[in-house]
């Protein structure tokens, strides 16, 4: 990361993280192709329609789960030994005491969001089914996402992929056990989703335990570094407040295309499944950034870093240009792996096509967004977010879409919020990066005026 060809080390760190992003998909996208294909196209709305409410319980902790890898990766650009060590171990701490206090809350909330959703009459019982036995893997969830964000800081990628495949191909096994043999329906996939999340789990813990023997790092006697835990809570939390609005402005369009019917919820739940292939292949940039803008940060290389985002985002929209594309060629051979109803299809087809064909712009900004957290300044992201993607989704629904209440109308939010963020997280970043020069060079002089006295 800090040294060598950038085009070569950020597609070595990048590529096993899209393939593990893409299999996580995949092998969540197996839960809504069964019930879709073995049960009907109500337990597959009732699956899909959860994505959001999921995302929201969990993307505050997952934003944190950034923090953690800004920090140690900073820590390791430094030679910090001993506070890599310990920001290790706070991290993995804190994602198990998170985990169970959203156990605890999800089951709380489920129903009531779900009604405040307007979930259809037809689709709200299964949907609750699966989201309850989905929360009740939060504590295992956490741990994966906390334990893989501590590998990448050191540029391991490689592993949480491994370890995600395993865990992926046990989880396609128990959905058609529970599912097709059992007759679980939504019970059955939830149950599938959280027995495999504790191997994922397990086996990532134990790799980051192996790579790091000196961490101390023991489930027996868990241990919290405040101040550390303070610093990655400084850089966490508005990543994960940026994430949760990102929710909240997905569950104001959710509760859209829920008043149009199951049929439309079953097309938007298979659509939003291929485009999170092409948004996830593009977002791998984004990580690549936390810890390769944080390694040469913490090094104080900030010449390098302009090289970074260069290769980045260059990488990040030949990426979602190309799988963009491509998936909507495929489209139509995909969809029907989840259902054969010809509405959904085409509903499908449509919404796949107005989003793919300008992903690109979520690259960009995801990219930029990166390279500011990388920096510790993930506050600004957030407020860019803020106001790029979620003010200006909510802003949509209520002014455009409400006037104009079509299907194409209200998809095409998507690609007008991704060029307003875009436009403000490129220009966060640029201003960030200016004062971080001066500051350097100013710093430089001091010491050179001190050494010069010294002499």
């Amino acid at each position: 990361m800090l040294h060598g060809n950038l085009w070569i080390g950020m597609l070595a760190f990048a590529v096993p993280l899209m393939l593990t992003n893409i299999l996580q998909l995949v092998f969540n996208a197996a839960d809504m192709i069964v019930v879709g294909r073995f049960v009907g196209k109500e337990s597959l709305a009732a699956v899909g329609s959860t994505t959001n409410i999921i995302f929201l319980l969990t993307n505050l902790f997952i934003g944190i789960s950034v923090g953690a890898n800004v920090i140690t990766a900073q820590y390791i650009g430094e030679g910090n030994t001993k506070s890599v060590n310990d920001s290790i171990r706070t991290a993995v701490t804190f994602s198990l005491a998170a985990g169970f206090g959203m156990l605890v809350f999800g089951q709380i909330v489920t129903r009531p969001i779900l009604e405040l959703l307007g979930s259809p009459p037809d689709v709200i019982d299964k949907s609750e089914i699966y989201l309850r036995a989905y929360v009740c893997g939060l504590p295992v969830m956490l741990l994966y996402n906390f334990a893989a964000s501590q590998l990448r800081a050191f540029g391991d990628t490689k592993h949480p992929m491994y370890y995600l495949m395993i865990s992926g191909l046990i989880n396609v096994i128990l959905n058609v056990i529970f599912v097709v043999a059992f007759h679980l329906d939504t019970l059955g996939v939830g149950l599938a989703t959280v027995l495999s999340q504790c191997i994922s789990a397990a086996l990532t813990l134990r790799q980051l335990k192996s790579m790091v023997p000196d961490s101390g790092l023991s489930l027996r006697k868990p241990g919290i570094h405040r101040e550390i835990l303070l610093k990655i809570l400084k850089v966490g939390i508005p990543a994960g407040l940026q994430n949760i609005m990102f929710s909240i402005a997905n569950l104001t369009i959710q509760s859209s295309v829920n008043s149009f019917g199951s049929s439309v919820m079953a097309a938007s739940t298979a659509s939003s499944n291929v485009e999170n292939i092409t948004y996830l292949s593009m977002n791998s940039f984004q990580y690549a950034n936390l810890s390769f803008v944080g390694q040469n940060y913490g090094a104080g290389n900030l010449r390098r870093v302009r090289k970074i985002m260069l290769v980045s985002v260059s990488l990040a929209v030949l990426f979602g240009l190309i799988i963009g594309y491509v998936s909507i060629g495929l489209g139509p051979w995909v969809f029907r792996i989840y259902t054969n109803d010809e509405e959904v299809l085409q509903y499908a087809l449509r919404k796949l096509w107005i989003i793919n064909s300008l992903y690109f712009l979520s690259g960009i900004q995801d990219a930029f967004s990166g390279g500011i957290k990388g920096f510790g300044y993930s506050f600004v992201a957030m407020v860019n977010a803020l106001i790029g993607v979620c003010l200006a989704r909510v802003i949509y629904i209520w002014t455009i879409f409400a006037a104009h209440r079509t299907f194409d109308v209200l998809f095409a939010v998507y690609p007008f919020s991704f060029a307003v963020s875009a436009v403000l997280q490129c220009v966060g970043f640029i201003v960030i990066y200016r004062r971080l020069l001066r500051q350097q060079a100013e710093k430089n002089e001091q010491d050179r005026a001190t050494l010069k006295e010294t002499c």
